[in-house]
């Protein structure tokens, strides 16, 4: 029977060098907390159980993750790694296999740590170590003569040889939780830092005869930690990077991948181009063919084949229908769904707004709250007021209606099938359909009128 997976999590540290009142874990990265990520890769695995070991910030994290099922360990004082472990302990399943992760490093792959899953699981401990040009500040891995993972050696507790090794401890290990809470109990903080080591388990279980085989990860990246703001936007990079390249991998065009920020999921058909400083959240859709132009953000958007999103827009939970042309310079807000070849132009605004196939919002309009059919024409300047200071109201304008420019349409009101409203016009009543409907005071001219001049 195969052994069930237990997850600890480490994410007490206060993070002195992040300067800031939140906890370091739930400072973002690529729009989540660094222990979401963390998280993601944990639930991957499939654990019997996932323990979280907290403590500065207080309740602030169980409360920021929203995760009940999760179990949570204080760790008050901070004593270090190994007594950080202790507190999980009373969580954890004997039988299980135990995974310790840590909260601020939050890009090791899943595959990563599958691999080391299945080694504990044929009875071995699995180590994950990796080679540093400068592993200054990390543990190194002792190997005796016959290359055998020995013990673990942290960096001001090192000899000047030992301290000549570049492999170097990330801290994350994969090894039988019953056996561990055994070796954490004889644990002291005999060193340099009057600390209790995760680390020194591992000498215990290699002086009682147990293998420590070690993994590698695919790359140096997988395993780094965030102590500080410079680290944290360094990484942030590092993440975007790999995003790009995979992007691309899949047939998309960036026209430069170092300018491209996702913070949630985005999804690309064939051929989808998008341009520099382009920021994608939540979930993300492009079609075939849609192009993204410069600096635009889309936050939980779905945008069908061929879109054309001109640069400066902003578009959130919103559906775009195929061939639909939108901006330069066009805000798209929630509930808004355009149906195909749907034209929204500059300075434009939408809200919760249905527009019919082909119909054309092209200059500085907003309609909110509103139903537009197909091959409607809607002029500049035009305002759908929806809301009356305590309700908002619908508008209804019918298929192939032409709304002149400056008009006011006053909620709730409809505009017929075909009807023409002329410029300027303020509609408070329902225009019938087929007909010319308009609103104009008498033109007036003033005889002799002067402009008042300012007084010296």
């Amino acid at each position: 029977m195969t052994a069930p997976l237990n997850v600890i999590i480490l994410a007490a540290g206060k993070g002195t060098r992040m300067k800031s009142d939140l906890p370091k874990v739930l400072h973002p990265l690529a729009g989540k907390p660094l222990l979401s990520h963390v998280l993601a890769a944990a639930d991957s695995l499939a654990p019997e159980k996932i323990c979280v070991v907290y403590g500065h910030g207080g309740e602030t994290l169980p409360q920021a993750m929203g995760r009940p099922e999760l179990a949570w360990a204080r760790q008050e004082p901070q004593l270090g790694t190994g007594h950080a472990v202790q507190q999980a302990v009373p969580h954890l399943n004997p039988a299980a296999i135990a995974l310790i992760l840590y909260g601020d490093v939050p890009l090791t792959r899943p595959e990563t740590l599958r691999e080391m899953v299945m080694i504990a699981r044929g009875g071995a401990i699995a180590l994950l170590t990796v080679r540093l040009a400068n592993p200054v500040g990390y543990g190194r891995i002792v190997r005796n003569a016959r290359g055998q993972v020995e013990r673990i050696v942290e960096h001001k507790d090192a000899s000047p040889e030992e301290l000549a090794i570049d492999e170097v401890n990330t801290g994350i290990i994969c090894l039988p939780a019953g056996k561990l809470s055994g070796w954490l109990s004889r644990l002291t903080n005999n060193n340099a830092q009057g600390e209790y080591y995760l680390t020194d388990v591992i000498g215990m279980a290699a002086a009682e005869g147990e293998q420590v085989i070690p993994c590698h990860p695919s790359a140096e990246w997988e395993v780094l930690g965030i102590n500080s703001r410079q680290q944290l936007a360094e990484l942030e990079r590092t993440h975007q990077a790999n995003i790009a390249t995979a992007l691309m991998a899949q047939g998309v065009t960036l026209i430069d991948p170092a300018r491209i920020d996702v913070r949630g999921s985005l999804e690309c058909g064939r051929d989808v181009l998008i341009d520099v400083n382009c920021v994608f959240e939540g979930r993300v859709v492009l079609g075939d063919g849609a192009q993204v132009g410069a600096n635009c953000v889309l936050r939980d958007v779905e945008v069908g084949p061929g879109v054309e999103i001109k640069p400066f827009c902003h578009l959130e939970s919103a559906r775009l229908g195929a061939r639909a042309v939108i901006g330069p310079y066009a805000r798209i807000r929630p509930g808004t769904v355009l149906d195909e070849e749907v034209h929204i132009g500059n300075f434009v605004e939408l809200k919760n707004a249905q527009v019919g196939f082909n119909s054309k919002i092209n200059h500085l309009s907003y309609v909110g709250d509103a139903t537009v059919g197909r091959r409607v024409n809607i002029g500049a300047g035009t305002i759908t007021c929806n809301y009356d200071g305590a309700n908002k109201h619908r508008t209804v304008i019918e298929d192939e209606a032409f709304i002149g420019s400056d008009t006011q349409l006053v909620a709730p009101v409809t505009v017929g099938k075909g009807a023409t409203l002329g410029a300027g016009t303020t509609l408070t009543r329902d225009a019938p359909a087929g007909q010319l409907t308009l609103s104009r005071v008498k033109q007036t001219t003033i005889a002799g009128w002067q402009r008042p001049v300012k007084t010296k």
